[in-house]
């Protein structure tokens, strides 16, 4: 007589012996960074950094000084600076795609090169020939920035092999969105990942439109953070919109990484008020679903709310506001006044020798 086989288990990472139980239990009983006043300014500071930066990048793309694709990272600002905050600089690296100028804020480098390199000038942090998508930095251990979709997924899991193999450390941090999520390279970088128990948190921005089309309608397995259970790896659902659960989640799972336990799966859910890049007019939603995200989970409102409540002086808050928009615009100044690239600068970087 043939034997019955057993039927699936409805949701694979209810296994007792799977480690998303004991990582989303660690997370729901400090679902939120406890802050001092201090430590959730300087989150809030960073994020309005970021916020006005990309305003002003889309302001001169308009006026024709930002040419190529330019995404901006406005709605998101939460997600890079909570995670990047939980980093240790000297010895962690990071990589994302495309929507990039956001995480090199979050990891404080100078608005005045980022700009630099938008506008496409020698003072750039790619001196002027990475454009929008493709910036780096080896000195802050920022390796970009890429256009492919999906594939800084592999060199982030490349990273991760580095830092294992130097047993420095380190862990790689590899950001990457919803639309991102389903392209096969993710899904052997998974599998590598899990199988040589690399230091690696691979996160899933879920902004969810990707480059257009609604994450129910792209998209079978909604919930991100699932999509690596059949590699063994453990997920965490993350409110991307506000910046003390992020740094919170970020906590939980650098802390399970830096054990030896192999990599985690970040989803966090979050969302873009502009288009995919400046040239999407985004009518694949309605103006009243963006008003209804600004009005009730902005994470700069939210925070800034926050803030009010536990005693900050408003005019504090004002004064910073100032403070970032004349940095700002004295980035957009030097960006304007910088020299172009000469030509000879095509010939540069296109060869690396090593011995």
């Amino acid at each position: 007589m043939a034997k019955k086989s057993k039927p699936l288990a409805a949701d694979p990472s209810a296994d007792e012996n799977f480690a998303l139980r004991s990582l989303q239990t660690a997370h729901a009983a400090s679902p939120r960074y406890a802050a001092s006043d201090d430590e959730f300014l300087a989150l809030y500071e960073q994020m309005l950094l970021i916020r006005r930066f990309e305003e002003r990048a889309g302001q001169l793309y308009g006026l024709g000084l930002i040419g190529g694709f330019c995404h901006l990272y406005i709605g998101q600002e939460a997600v890079a600076v909570g995670l990047q905050s939980a980093l240790d600089p000297a010895r962690d690296s990071v990589i994302t795609g495309y929507r990039d100028h956001g995480h090199m804020l979050a990891y404080g480098i100078d608005p005045n090169v980022i700009m630099a390199e938008l506008t496409g000038r020698a003072a750039g942090i790619s001196r002027g020939k990475g454009g929008s998508m493709h910036m780096f930095s080896v000195d802050h251990r920022f390796y970009g920035g890429h256009g492919i979709v999906g594939a800084q997924v592999s060199l982030g899991t490349g990273l991760a092999f580095a830092h294992k193999y130097r047993e420095d450390g380190g862990v790689c941090v590899a950001y990457f969105g919803d639309g991102a999520a389903n392209q096969g390279q993710v899904y052997e970088s998974f599998n590598m990942a899990s199988l040589w128990k690399l230091p690696i948190v691979f996160v899933i921005e879920n902004n969810q439109y990707a480059m257009g089309t609604a994450v129910k309608r792209s998209s079978a397995e909604t919930h991100f953070y699932r999509r690596g259970t059949g590699f063994r790896i453990p997920g965490m659902d993350v409110n991307g919109m506000d910046v003390l659960e992020v740094r919170a989640g970020a906590e939980v799972a650098l802390d399970y990484v830096r054990k030896g336990n192999g990599p985690v799966l970040m989803e966090l859910n979050t969302y873009r008020y502009r288009g995919h890049s400046m040239s999407d007019p985004a009518k694949y939603r309605s103006r009243e679903e963006v008003q209804d995200v600004r009005e009730h989970r902005d994470p700069i409102d939210h925070a800034k709310t926050e803030l009010l409540e536990r005693g900050i002086a408003e005019d504090l808050l004002k004064d910073m506001e100032k403070q970032i928009r004349a940095k700002v615009a004295a980035a957009a100044d030097f960006a304007e006044n910088s020299p172009e690239p000469e030509s000879a600068e095509l010939y540069t970087d296109v060869l690396v020798e090593s011995y």
